[in-house]
């Protein structure tokens, strides 16, 4: 006598198969929409037309002999600017953009002591790459490089892209 198929041990065992693959399937499907990697901009098309602006105002920070060194000091990041042929020590824009998590970018506007230090204060130590943008209000010039913190020794932002 032939048993019915539900009581056959490999009618089971594929039907096992095919729904732990479905599961699995969905269970992947649902992780990888709740936690997006965006190592790319969205905007890179708008960023890459942009690059040619940033280089001119690169350009402009170069001959304005302007400079900046960069050094962190538990939760600040200090920032020692030299104004080159500028008349005074102005506000600056700060962009801090992380390398691959786009969500930890932030952007911190600083004011000058009469030295030219500029300091940003963190609720928690920067940690890791990051690259950094200066900018003036008026966004006339600029000054990028990349940093890694934790960094004790002032290291000079370089202007490279």
């Amino acid at each position: 006598m032939v048993k019915p198929w539900y009581k056959q041990f490999w009618a089971w065992f594929i039907l096992l198969i095919i729904l732990t693959t479905i599961f699995g399937t969905l269970l992947r499907v649902y992780i990888l929409s709740q936690h997006t990697v965006s190592l790319v901009s969205e905007d890179y098309y708008k960023k890459g037309k942009g690059i040619n602006i940033d280089l001119s105002k690169v350009t402009v920070a170069n001959d304005l002999n302007l400079s900046a060194v960069v050094y962190s000091a538990n939760n600040d990041i200090i920032i020692e600017f030299d104004k080159g042929q500028l008349a005074t020590f102005p506000a600056i824009g700060i962009e801090f953009s992380h390398r691959t998590l786009p969500d930890r970018d932030f952007h911190y506007l600083a004011t000058a002591t009469p030295s030219g230090t500029y300091k940003v204060h963190l609720d928690a130590p920067l940690q890791g790459p990051w690259f950094m943008e200066l900018r003036p209000h008026d966004k006339h010039w600029l000054i990028q490089g990349r940093m890694t913190f934790p960094s004790t020794t002032p290291a000079p932002l370089t202007n490279s892209l």
